[in-house]
């Protein structure tokens, strides 16, 4: 199959869709890659690596997106839908279910889309969602103790205190893979660390592994409430998958936080969890919403794009030879990529997605 690779166009977008590496074991299964020029250059991969590797460098985006199946990191934008054609395989993160104009963009051009983001294994493991999720995790508490500083309109703590002055209080609402990846981080910065989720198990395994340096609660309005109320960061890890993000931060909730405290929304690209959150970039990250500092960027793992690219390859590779190989019957041979499956033939076909969106 033909396989295109577009450069990405989205703000500070640096990782590109396929390493060299893993360009060559697609050449070497048989199928052809046409990769924009450039793609790659960001995170140090020249177009005569890919040369080397047996792909063709194309001068246009447009070259990229003639393929049969176009392989890309992030949601087309808006301008790249007329790139599109009917009938096309399209495979990348989506997140839909806050982008309804895209959703209806690629109903009307008739591509057949495929979302990293849904593709699941049994179990509810999300191997293309892990790697990315895991990065914007470990990223959230740097990001809130950069909000803190007084420079961004924060309280201007030090997320690990000194001897005798306290350290910064993080409260990380959601113990999946984002919030287990922010406690890791938050916990060897020196934070008191306060973790919410509603699942026993997420919890026990918490502290299983972090012990006495980690808090946990079950999650409930009064829980949420009370630790907003202490909160200097305040990370926002919940998730339900392919769907809006659960809305647990109403404004009256964030005005009780203490002023200068930092909302870091890594769950922005699902609509994100609090009702003040809009998505921001990476040129300009920050906004104050009733004296709390937001820090709400779509694309988090963008800014390390040299690990994420890496580790986005090594979990995509085997879906892209699946879906290169059969093409959409990989879809319906495949549960974990029929999982992905949320636009085709003109509809949306993720059942959750749909009711998001008011369009089932």
């Amino acid at each position: 199959m033909h396989i295109g690779i577009p450069k990405e166009i989205k703000n500070h977008e640096y990782r590109v869709a396929v390493t060299p590496e893993g360009a060559r074991v697609l050449v070497e299964s048989g199928h052809s890659i046409s990769i924009e020029t450039g793609a790659g250059a960001a995170v140090g991969f020249g177009d005569d690596a890919y040369r080397a590797a047996g792909a063709t460098i194309v001068g246009t985006p447009l070259e990229a997106y003639a393929a049969d199946l176009v392989v890309k990191v992030k949601e087309p934008q808006l301008a790249e839908l007329a790139s599109l054609r009917s009938g096309q395989l399209l495979f990348c993160y989506l997140h839909l279910a806050a982008a309804p104009e895209l959703a209806r963009g690629l109903m009307a051009r008739g591509v057949t889309a495929i979302a990293y983001e849904t593709v699941g294994k049994a179990g509810g493991a999300l191997p293309l969602l892990q790697p990315m999720s895991d990065i914007a995790g470990r990223l959230a508490p740097q990001m809130g103790a950069l909000g803190l500083h007084k420079t961004h309109g924060g309280n201007g703590k030090l997320i690990g205190g000194l001897p005798g002055v306290p350290p910064a209080h993080v409260v990380i609402i959601g113990a999946g893979v984002v919030g287990m990846g922010a406690t890791r981080v938050a916990v060897g910065l020196g934070a008191r660390v306060t973790l919410i989720d509603r699942l026993a198990d997420k919890l026990i395994q918490a502290e299983s592994q972090f012990g006495a340096q980690v808090e946990t609660r079950f999650s409930s309005p009064d829980a949420i409430a009370d630790s907003l109320a202490q909160a200097d960061i305040v990370i926002g890890a919940a998730q339900i998958p392919g769907r809006h993000a659960p809305r647990l931060i109403s404004r009256a909730l964030l005005k009780q936080m203490p002023p200068g405290a930092v909302l870091v929304d890594v769950a922005i690209d699902q609509g994100g969890v609090a009702e003040t959150s809009r998505p921001t970039t990476h040129s300009d990250p920050f906004f104050i919403v009733d004296g709390i500092v937001h820090y709400c960027v779509t694309n988090m793992p963008g800014a390390v794009a040299r690990t994420a690219t890496a580790a986005l390859t090594h979990a995509s590779l085997p879906y892209i030879q699946a879906l290169a190989a059969q093409g959409l019957a990989a879809a319906d041979a495949a549960t974990e990529l029929k999982a992905g499956l949320q636009v085709h033939a003109g509809k949306i076909t993720h059942a959750g997605l749909a009711q998001d969106l008011e369009m089932d």
